[in-house]
């Protein structure tokens, strides 16, 4: 029997001006164990080849071949990010541990509309590499820092206005929130940060207060540049004990995309 596991990610809800809530449901469509791992269709259940499934972190990449199948590396200890690509369906990543890969996955992915867009597929490391190794996911981390921040341009479809669109995050960690600290997802014991801000064209529309995977951000339609350029911009935290200096929280994140309902 396949088991259906949803995943549910908080996103921190906003109430000022020109700061809007963001959906609580995460991106994964649908996730399970069979007997072997495969990656398939969503809405067909049929197998999906070609798909590139990678860890990042191990510098691991493979192909599903023509039943869909794929096999994870055997080196996997810890948390990692793995990562499903596929062209003409939405980009996925699922945060996994040895436990996890020990057992066959069934990875199911959307179609992407027209409409959608994705920003990038690679892997960015925000914050000052200072980090202490009881930082949530810190052993996941691969990258140098970017800086504090990440910006990126591009175009939306002329008719963006018809649907409803948000920004989804594949998987992002290393957040070290108060609110993560009170669900264990870090081992730091005397301080804690302030939640990365996504901003679109210049406003902010989010908090994020989790690690995890798949997380929605509603776009507010009047902040939306049909045929134009559009920007968006992700601010990691800063840890709010530290008041000698500013002390960036590192954090990391991969496939962000716009996508359309």
């Amino acid at each position: 029997m396949k088991i259906k596991i949803i995943i549910f990610i908080f996103v921190f809800l906003l109430g000022f001006q020109n700061v809007y809530s963001a959906v609580m449901e995460g991106g994964v469509s649908k996730t399970g164990m069979g007997n072997s791992s495969r990656v398939v269709d969503n809405a067909t259940n049929l197998p999906i080849a070609g798909a590139r499934v990678s860890l990042p972190k191990q510098n691991y990449s493979t192909v599903s071949d023509s039943n869909g199948a794929f096999q994870l590396s055997n080196n996997i200890k810890g948390k990692t990010i793995m990562s499903v690509e596929k062209e003409g369906y939405r980009p996925f990543s699922l945060t996994i541990d040895e436990n996890t890969a020990s057992k066959p996955i069934i990875v199911g992915i959307e179609k992407s509309n027209v409409q959608d867009v994705i920003i990038s597929s690679d892997m960015f490391h925000l914050g000052d590499d200072n980090f202490s190794e009881n930082s949530a996911n810190s052993g996941e981390f691969r990258g140098k820092s970017i800086g504090p921040f990440f910006n990126k341009s591009f175009k939306i479809a002329a008719n963006a206005l018809s649907k409803t669109n948000y920004l989804v995050i594949g998987s992002i960690i290393g957040i070290d929130t108060l609110m993560a600290k009170s669900l264990r997802q870090n081992s730091i014991v005397n301080s804690f940060s302030s939640p990365p801000e996504v901003y679109f064209n210049g406003s902010k529309i989010a908090e994020i207060q989790l690690n995890g995977d798949g997380q929605r951000i509603k776009i507010p339609n009047h902040l939306l540049r049909p045929g134009q350029i559009n920007e968006v911009t992700i601010k990691t935290g800063r840890n709010l004990k530290q008041t000698a200096y500013i002390d960036y929280d590192d954090i990391e994140f991969m496939n962000l995309s716009i996508q359309s309902e």
